[in-house]
C-alpha cells in the first residue's frame, strides 16, 4: 500500500532499512573505489555513520514524535561520521532532519513529510553536503544529491505527491550516477560509478521501500565479508560463521555490450554480490561465489576476461576479526592516565604502537587509534577531547581522511578545539616541536600548522587493486610512493620504491630524513634505505623510528 505522507514512525524505519541497505551493498561499494591504497572504504565509512544513527533512534520511545526523531538523526549522523564520504552523509542527514523537523522549519509543522517537505529536506541535504566540502569537485556524492534534489523540487513545484516527489528524485540520481564517469575522468579510467552517489541512492531506495514497499535494489545480500558489530542485532560467533559464498572474483572482460545480460544472468545462477560497470566493450566486473572455474568460463563464453582476481573471503574475514581485536586491545591500552591538567592538551590520530609512544613522548595527552582504513568517528575524537585535563584542546588528525571528521568536534563540546590539518604522521612529529602547553588552541594552531607545513611528507604502501596514476598503470601488488596524497613512484621492491621516493623528496635545502617503519617493513630493507641516505645524500641526518603501523612500511618525512 502506498502512503502520502511519512510520520516519525515511518522515518525511523526508512533509517533502519537505508542501513539495512548499506551493510547488504558495503563491499559493492567498496569495491567501487578506485584509489589504489588501503583506505577506509566508502561503504564501511557510510554505513557505520548510519549505524550511529540507529543506534540513537533505537534509544528513543516507541512514540517519539518528529523532532525526536529528526533530532536522533541529525545527532548520530554527526557523531558516527567516518571518512570524508561519511561526512558528508551526515551532512545529507542533518539537512534532511532540519527541514523535518517542526521545530526548526515552520513548513514542518504537521510532522509529516509530504512531496513538498521531502523535496524540501533534499534541497537542504544539498545545500549542507556542499557546504561541508571546501572545494566541491562535480562527479561525486554531491552531484547525485544536488541533482535529484532538483528534480524533486521540480516534481513538487508541478504538484507532485511523496510518491512521485520521490520517484522524481530516484530517476534524476540514478542518470546522474551514471554521468559520474564524464565529470570525474579517474572514474572514467576505472570503468565505475562514483562510491558515494551510489549510496546515497540507497537513500532513495529506502524511502521508496517506505512509501510503496518496492523491493531494495540487487544485490539481495552480501553475506562476506561482514562481521559481528556490523549490526546493532548481528549476533556471529566468529570467523567463517554463517559466511555464504566463499569466494570473490573479479576481472576486466572485453565483450561486446549486447553480450552482457546473457553474462550478468550467467553469473546470477552462481552467485551474489554482482557488479557489472562499463560499456563500449569494456567491463569491470565483480562476484562473489563458490564456483571459480564458472565464473570465468562465464566471461569467457561472453568475450576475453583479463587481470582476472580470486580472493577466498573466508580468509579476508578471519584477518578483519584479528584486526578488530587488535583495534579494541590498542584502544584500550590507550584509556589510561592523561596527565596533570594544562590550559591546552594534544589529541592525536596514530595506528601503530610505536607511533603512539612517540607522540606521547612529545607530549601528546590522548591517542586515538586511527589511520588508513581505520577512520575514527567524531564520537570517538569528542570522548578523547573531553578526557584529557585542559579547556582548550589541539587535534591532530595526521591523515587527509580524517581532517572533516576532527572539524566536527568543536561543536560538540563546551572546550576550545582547534584542529592542525595535518595528513600523515611525519607532519603530526613536526607540528609537535612547536606545541606550547601552556599557550592557547589558537597560538598553537598557528605555530604548530606552520611547523607541519615545512615538512614534505611521504608514504610507502603496496596496491590493493589495478589502477593508474600520473606516473603509469598500477597492478594489485606493486610498491607505492606517494606524497600530497598523490602516487609518484611505482617499483616492484619496497627499496626501489622507498628510495626513488625519497629521491623525489629532497632537495639543497633539506637537511633532516625520518623513517618510520611498519610492521611489514623489514629490517635489511630498512637499513639498505639508511645506507642508500648515506652514500647518495651524506647532507642530511637521518631518524629511524619503528613505529608498527599497519598497510605502510614506511612513513617518511623530509624537512
Amino acid at each position: 500500500m502506498t502512503v502520502s505522507s511519512l510520520d516519525a514512525a515511518s522515518l525511523r524505519a526508512l533509517m533502519g532499512t537505508f542501513r539495512d541497505a548499506l551493510v547488504v551493498h558495503r563491499a559493492t561499494l567498496n569495491l567501487l573505489n578506485v584509489y589504489p591504497v588501503p583506505d577506509g572504504d566508502t561503504g564501511s565509512n557510510m554505513t557505520m555513520t548510519v549505524d550511529s544513527v540507529c543506534v540513537d533512534l533505537d534509544a528513543l520511545d516507541g512514540d517519539a514524535d518528529m523532532d525526536a526523531v529528526a533530532s536522533a538523526i541529525a545527532h548520530g549522523s554527526l557523531m558516527g561520521a567516518r571518512g570524508n564520504s561519511g561526512v558528508i552523509l551526515s551532512q545529507v542527514l542533518r539537512g534532511l532532519s532540519a527541514a523535518f523537523s517542526p521545530a526548526g522549519a515552520p513548513d514542518a509543522r504537521s510532522g509529516v513529510i509530504d512531496g513538498r517537505l521531502l523535496a524540501d529536506g533534499l534541497a537542504a541535504a544539498s545545500a549542507a553536503a556542499y557546504g561541508a566540502v571546501m572545494t566541491p569537485v562535480e562527479g561525486t556524492i554531491l552531484t547525485v544529491v544536488r541533482e535529484s534534489s532538483e528534480a524533486a523540487v521540480v516534481a513538487a513545484d508541478g504538484g507532485a505527491d511523496l510518491l512521485g516527489t520521490a520517484e522524481a528524485a530516484r530517476v534524476a540520481g540514478g542518470e546522474s550516477l551514471a554521468r559520474t564517469p564524464e565529470l570525474l575522468p579517474v572514474l572514467a579510467e576505472a570503468g565505475v560509478v562514483d562510491a558515494g552517489g551510489s549510496g546515497f541512492l540507497l537513500l532513495l531506495d529506502a524511502a521508496l521501500t517506505t512509501i510503496d514497499g518496492r523491493p531494495l535494489p540487487e544485490p539481495a545480500e552480501v553475506k562476506a565479508p561482514l562481521l559481528a558489530g556490523d549490526r546493532p542485532d548481528a549476533h556471529q560467533s566468529g570467523a567463517g560463521a554463517d559466511l555464504g559464498t566463499q569466494y570473490e572474483v573479479m576481472y576486466f572482460l572485453d565483450a561486446p555490450d549486447d553480450s552482457v545480460d546473457d553474462f550478468k544472468a550467467a553469473w546470477a545462477a552462481l552467485g551474489d554480490s554482482i557488479v557489472v560497470v562499463g560499456g563500449d566493450g569494456v567491463w569491470n566486473c565483480h562476484v562473489h561465489t563458490d564456483d571459480i572455474g564458472g565464473a570465468i568460463e562465464a566471461g569467457i563464453a561472453a568475450g576475453r576476461p583479463y587481470r582476472i582476481r580470486v580472493t577466498d573471503l573466508f580468509d579476508e574475514v578471519r584477518e578483519q576479526v584479528e584486526e578488530q581485536a587488535w583495534v579494541r586491545d590498542s584502544m584500550a591500552a590507550d584509556s589510561g592516565d592523561v596527565g596533570t591538567p594544562v590550559p591546552c592538551a594534544v589529541v592525536a590520530v596514530a595506528n601503530g604502537p610505536g607511533i603512539r609512544d612517540i607522540f606521547r613522548s612529545l607530549g601528546v595527552r590522548r591517542v586515538v587509534l586511527g589511520g588508513q582504513s581505520m577512520n575514527p568517528s567524531t564520537a570517538d575524537l569528542l570522548a578523547a577531547v573531553e578526557a584529557v585535563p585542559a579547556d582548550e584542546v589541539v587535534l591532530l588528525p595526521n591523515n587527509g581522511n580524517i581532517i572533516a571528521v576532527a572539524s566536527q568536534v568543536d561543536a560538540q563540546t563546551d572546550k576550545s578545539v582547534r584542529v592542525v590539518p595535518t595528513r600523515g604522521i611525519t607532519e603530526g612529529f613536526a607540528s609537535l616541536l612547536e606545541y606550547d602547553p601552556q599557550g592557547t588552541a589558537d597560538d598553537n594552531l598557528t605555530s604548530m600548522t606552520a611547523a607541519a607545513d615545512a615538512v614534505v611528507a611521504g608514504e610507502v604502501t603496496v596496491a590493493v587493486r589495478d589502477s593508474s596514476s600520473d606516473v603509469g598503470d598500477i597492478a594489485e601488488g606493486d610498491h607505492l610512493g606517494l606524497t600530497g596524497g598523490k602516487v609518484r613512484v611505482i617499483a616492484d621492491t619496497s627499496f626501489d620504491v622507498t628510495t626513488g621516493l625519497l629521491e623525489a623528496m629532497i632537495s639543497d635545502e633539506h637537511e633532516i630524513v625520518t623513517i618510520i617503519a611498519g610492521e611489514d617493513a623489514d629490517e635489511a630493507t630498512t637499513a639498505a634505505v639508511v645506507a642508500w641516505l648515506s652514500d647518495d645524500h651524506p647532507d642530511v641526518d637521518v631518524e629511524v623510528h619503528d613505529g608498527g603501523q599497519p598497510l605502510y612500511p614506511y612513513y617518511l618525512g623530509v624537512e
